[in-house]
C-alpha cells in the first residue's frame, strides 16, 4: 500500500515527469497535493497501470486532490538545456501553477534543483511509494499521451498514438522513411 504522506504536519506536493526517454515531443510533469489522510487502493506508478486504469484514475485525481498542475518543456527547450534540466524545469513549472503553495516537495527520482525556498526530498521509485507522486505520475503520463496522440494525426508515420514518441521499431521505421519532424529532439540519437 502506498503512503499518503511523508511528513505529517507539512502540506506536501508529489512531483513526477513523463517522456524523458522519448525521441519526440515535450517532457511533461505534474504536481499533486492530496488531503493528508487520502487513500486510494488503485493508485500506483503509472507504468504499472493499463491505459484504461490510468485514464480512470486521472479523473479521480482531478476530483479528489486539493490541488494539481501539469506543465511541459518543449523539444526545442530540451535540445537547449538537456533532458535532465528539462525534466526538472517541467516540475518547477507544474509546482508554480499549483493553486495552493506546498510546504514540502516529494520528487520522484534522485535529481532535483531546489524550487524557491520549499524543502524537498527525492525518492527513487517514489511513484510506487507515495500516493502524491503516483498521482503526479498518472497525470504526467496521461496528459503527455493525449498530446502525442493529437500530434500523431499530423505525423502518422511514426506510431506516436501507441509508442508516444519512445524509440520503438515503428518509430525508427518512420524516421527512416520520412526523416525528422519539428517534434523530434535533435540532440537525441535518432537512428
Amino acid at each position: 500500500m502506498l503512503l499518503s504522506c511523508h511528513t505529517l504536519d507539512l502540506l506536501e506536493a508529489g512531483c513526477d515527469e513523463a517522456g524523458r526517454g522519448c525521441l519526440a515531443g515535450p517532457v511533461f510533469a505534474a504536481a499533486v497535493i492530496f488531503p493528508k489522510d487520502y487513500q486510494n487502493e488503485k493508485l500506483n506508478d503509472s507504468k504499472k497501470l493499463s491505459k484504461t486504469e490510468r485514464n480512470a484514475l486521472r479523473e479521480i485525481i482531478e476530483n479528489e486532490s486539493l490541488a494539481l498542475a501539469v506543465a511541459s518543456v518543449s523539444q526545442t527547450e530540451i535540445d537547449k538545456i538537456n533532458i535532465l534540466n528539462a525534466s526538472i524545469l517541467a516540475m518547477h513549472r507544474a509546482i508554480e501553477k499549483l493553486k495552493i503553495q506546498p510546504e514540502f516537495l516529494l520528487i520522484d527520482g534522485n535529481r532535483f534543483k531546489r524550487y524557491k525556498d520549499i524543502p524537498h526530498q527525492t525518492v527513487v521509485k517514489g511513484d510506487g511509494k507515495y500516493l502524491s507522486i503516483a498521482g503526479a505520475s498518472v497525470l504526467a503520463k496521461t496528459y503527455r499521451d493525449d498530446y502525442m496522440s493529437k500530434i500523431h494525426a499530423e505525423f502518422p508515420d511514426y506510431g506516436w498514438q501507441t509508442n508516444q514518441g519512445y524509440p520503438t521499431k515503428k518509430h525508427y521505421e518512420g524516421l527512416a522513411k520520412c526523416g525528422i519532424t519539428p517534434h523530434h529532439r535533435k540532440t537525441f540519437k535518432l537512428n
